[in-house]
């Protein structure tokens, strides 16, 4: 097992900046911001022979309320998960009450616990640590999670009690048996935290009635039916002219980086609120990143026949450019239905990976051509004459032929159209791509035998005469 380590403390103090600093990545939401980190975040990192997991953790301040007091049963739950826990202060701003509580639930938990002054870049490490020894937790470590000082000397000392492992691997889920990465957008309060939250089984991550009360995009890994899965949680997306906030802005560019690295997206709705135009706006973006889809509205149980019928029919008209992917209506909160949303995934998936042989492509192109031939262009037919795969998730078809740019667009999404129905492709988008071909015999003229000579010249001088 990998040693677990849990970074813990009041807020701003620099745990995301040393969690990013560990894991040698930028996973982490950073900024002078207190309060932004508020789910636990996971990441992996090796120091030497010794491979290890960290986790981010939200700040803990003392006498939390309403969504804070989520953050800290958050932090608890890192507690009991790890091995060792890193209490991080901050040598700029010496012990606060918030400090002391921090200590007090590290030594609750009865976790070997380090204590780390961070911030103390250009600080005498003596003199920056003194007043901390007052906190109970054994000598403190001075370090700068920005800068990187001491970090190394740090790890050593924290995992020297750990066996070595020279050839296991760091874990990466850009692995060839990676899990299926899925990330979960919306706009704010949806709930996307709730769905992931049932879809795992457990309380992984904060839920609360408050918009924007996931900030980072959270990846949670997690196994079932021997299928390896990541969901990845991100921040509402709201329209930009309600965005003020830069860590809002940032949350949102995190979001659509969740997107792109995503092998399938769950666009999820709100059934009270039907489908706003940020929603739609949302789906082209999704569509337009070519990632799988399955769009989900959740909230269904709470809302009459009528308002059902209003949200379906709302749904097909707008959104016919998603007729591809799968819908389904779900209660997150009470699991209604939510069992539907993995296997419509994994459809998705396997759509979007499907392996395509050229022989059967171009049987498909040239069974749409019998049925629906292309129009004429000026006088002359469009020909279309064989295809074969040129990518996968999305599937990209390429098909060759005479004057195919000219293909219109109304002849595109029929072709398309036709080959889902032959592969059977559901909650993919599929891409086409036309090249014609060049005439081979254009600007050349062929080569005269010796009696064609004689001839031309026998037909030049009677046409002279």
């Amino acid at each position: 097992m990998l040693p677990v380590i849990a970074l813990i403390g009041r807020p701003n103090v620099g745990k995301s900046t040393l969690f990013n600093r560990l894991t040698r990545s930028r996973d982490a939401l950073v900024a002078d911001y207190p309060g932004l980190t508020r789910d636990r975040q996971y990441g992996f990192g090796r120091m030497g022979p010794i491979p290890y997991i960290v986790i981010d953790t939200g700040g803990v301040a003392g006498g939390e309320e309403g969504i804070n007091e989520a953050m800290v049963e958050q932090t608890v739950h890192a507690l009991r998960e790890a091995d060792v826990a890193l209490v991080i202060v901050d040598a700029r701003e010496g012990i606060s009450a918030a400090d002391e509580h921090v200590a007090d639930l590290a030594r609750r938990n009865g976790r070997k616990t380090w204590l780390i002054v961070n911030k103390g870049e250009g600080l005498d490490s003596d003199i920056a640590g003194s007043e901390f020894h007052a906190l109970g937790l054994g000598d403190p470590v001075v370090i700068s999670a920005a800068h990187g000082d001491r970090i190394n000397a740090l790890m050593e000392a924290v995992l020297e009690d750990f066996e070595p492992d020279e050839e296991a691997p760091v874990p990466s889920y850009d692995d060839d048996d990676h899990a299926l990465r899925i990330a979960v957008v919306g706009r704010p309060n949806v709930g996307k935290s709730t769905l992931i939250n049932r879809l795992i089984g457990e309380d992984r991550l904060v839920v609360y009635d408050l918009p924007g009360t996931t900030r980072d995009s959270v990846s949670v890994p997690f196994e079932k039916n021997d299928r390896k899965y990541e969901l990845i949680d991100t921040a509402g997306i709201r329209r930009k002219s309600k965005v003020h906030e830069a860590i809002e802005k940032f949350s949102i560019v995190k979001a659509l980086q969740a997107i792109d690295r995503a092998d399938v997206v769950i666009a999820l709705l709100d059934a009270h609120e039907g489908v706003t135009e940020q929603d739609v706006s949302l789906l082209g973006l999704v569509l337009e990143r070519g990632r799988s889809l399955v769009v989900v509205t959740n909230k269904w149980d709470g809302i009459s026949a009528e308002q059902r019928k209003h949200v379906r029919d709302e749904l097909d008209r707008r959104l016919p450019f998603l007729d591809f992917a799968e819908r389904i209506t779900i209660s997150a909160l009470h699991g209604t239905a939510v069992g539907d949303v993995l296997p419509a995934v994994e459809r998705a998936f396997m759509g979007a990976v499907i392996d395509m042989p050229t022989t059967t492509l171009t049987r498909a192109l040239e069974s749409a051509v019998t049925a629906h031939p292309p129009p004429l262009v000026r006088g002359r037919r469009i020909k279309l004459r064989y295809a074969h795969q040129g990518g996968r998730n999305p599937p990209v078809i390429v098909i060759h032929g005479n004057q195919t740019e000219r293909v219109p667009e109304s002849y595109r999404r029929y072709l398309i159209n036709h080959f889902r129905k032959v592969f059977k492709l559901r909650g993919t988008p599929v891409r086409l791509q036309f090249k014609s071909s060049d005439n081979p015999y254009k600007g050349k003229r062929n080569p005269l035998t010796p009696r064609q000579e004689r001839r031309r010249k026998r037909l030049m001088k009677r046409v002279k005469k």
